[in-house]
């Protein structure tokens, strides 16, 4: 297929890309590059600087490629920013978003994967969440997405639109040639590498008088390359179907770390003491969110290489020591 992947010089999106051009698909990228890096564009992909929000612009790259599907990648996604500045997320990743669809539709384009989140969960009535639990963000990056999930449901009804929602617990780690450099870097694995590297002085714990364990919030961690291969299934289900498809999957390892468990596996992979500071709780920040992933795993067969912590610390650890400025290096 020829697979339009928008956000594709990003973190995942580049990963996703770099898997399609190896299953033998045609790849081209949309990026505006403000939080991408060419550096993370693979070989054989086409590269096209573009807005999402752009409308003419978008007309006029559907009208010069004929795609098969499209992945969408181009979104905000700092949950702390989305509680100080909603109105840039809502912008960015709800109103560009429909932006998107809306040419996708008006050029004939019907198949569409869509980077969702756990985010829409907020707090969960039960550990591990499974697709049908209730849909209740505390947050506004959350609502964001949520809206694009409830466009998608309603141009599957109407407009016979084929897509898959892959609601993402915690991507982390690297590949050989990928990895994460987000600027500014606000996810916890690259800024506690941060200080194992000597580039940020100690590790901020938001949070410590939560209902967990020890207190710190609880995450489930995904390698990325377990992530991209979910897309690429997702996108062969949607392309074997005769009739619209609407595919909704969680996407996660199935168990949970706490803060605090994630810096001390990140002492052991590093040999770094990683000193760390507490700090009081984040608006929007729910306690525990865990996956339960068996849908995908029984319908699409898939099938998550990176089930250990240390072992997906440890690519990205080695990425970052490769790479000590990230891409701009």
């Amino acid at each position: 297929m020829k697979v339009l992947v928008t956000g594709g010089a990003g973190y995942i999106g580049s990963v996703v890309a770099a898997q399609l051009l190896d299953a033998g698909h045609s790849v081209v990228i949309y990026d505006n590059l403000s939080k991408g890096s060419t550096h993370a564009v693979p070989v054989g992909a086409k590269l096209v600087v573009g807005d999402v929000g752009n409308r003419d612009r978008l007309r006029e790259l559907f009208d010069a490629q004929e795609f098969d599907a499209v992945m969408h990648f181009a979104a905000w996604i700092e949950a702390g920013e989305s509680m100080k500045e909603p109105e840039r997320f809502f912008r960015n990743n709800s109103a560009n978003a429909l932006t998107l669809l809306e040419v996708m539709l008006e050029k004939g384009v019907k198949r569409f994967v869509f980077s969702s989140t756990a985010a829409l969960f907020g707090d969960p009535e039960r550990i591990p969440i499974e697709e049908d639990d209730p849909l209740r963000p505390t947050n506004a990056y959350g609502e964001s997405k949520l809206l694009v999930e409830k466009m998608l449901s309603w141009f599957h009804r109407i407009h016979g639109l084929s897509y898959a929602s892959l609601r993402y617990f915690n991507a982390a780690g690297a590949t050989a040639e990928r990895g994460e450099a987000h600027h500014p870097e606000t996810h916890l694995i690259p800024l506690i590498l941060q200080v194992a590297a000597g580039t940020r002085q100690s590790i901020s714990i938001f949070g410590t008088d939560y209902n967990t364990p020890d207190g710190t919030c609880v995450r489930d961690y995904i390698h990325i390359t377990d992530l991209a291969s979910a897309h690429l299934l997702a996108l062969d289900a949607l392309a074997k179907r005769d009739d619209a498809a609407a595919l909704i999957y969680n996407l996660g390892n199935g168990r949970g770390f706490s803060v605090r468990e994630v810096i001390e596996a990140a002492r052991r992979v590093t040999g770094h003491a990683i000193p760390a500071v507490e700090n009081a709780r984040r608006p929007g920040d729910p306690a525990v969110l865990v996956a339960s992933s068996e849908k995908i795993r029984r319908e699409l067969g898939w099938k998550p290489q990176y089930a250990e912590l240390e072992a997906i610390i440890q690519s990205a650890w080695e990425w970052a020591q490769r790479n000590p400025n990230g891409y701009e290096g």
